[in-house]
């Protein structure tokens, strides 16, 4: 699963077999708090998506604001921000040839 920016959000409810949450214990990324109040959307959005990930036991990464950053723990590819979508889709490319 390969997702960036505010698509992360698609793992929240996700669940794994035993029924934990999927990002449970897993290195993730997403848009991040300081990009979300970088762009004036804090009080907006229903929730942050860095804390919501962290919420659900995701070991959540980030790096300075609006650079590429891509995380890969198995198959789940996350990306920080829309600046990390040719990287993602480079991680996703390469993982598809390794299957």
């Amino acid at each position: 699963m390969a997702t960036v920016c505010h698509a992360p959000a698609v793992l929240l409810k996700a669940k794994a077999p035993n029924g934990d949450s999927l990002v449970m214990g897993k290195n993730v990324t997403g848009f991040s708090n300081s990009e979300e109040a970088a762009v004036e959307l804090t009080d907006i959005v229903p929730n942050l998506l860095e804390d919501e990930l962290v919420a659900m036991g995701g070991l959540y990464q980030k790096i300075e604001d609006w650079n590429s950053l891509v995380v890969v723990d198995r198959l789940i590819m996350t990306g920080q921000n829309p600046g990390s979508s040719a990287a993602v889709a480079e991680a996703l490319v390469k993982a598809i040839k390794q299957l």
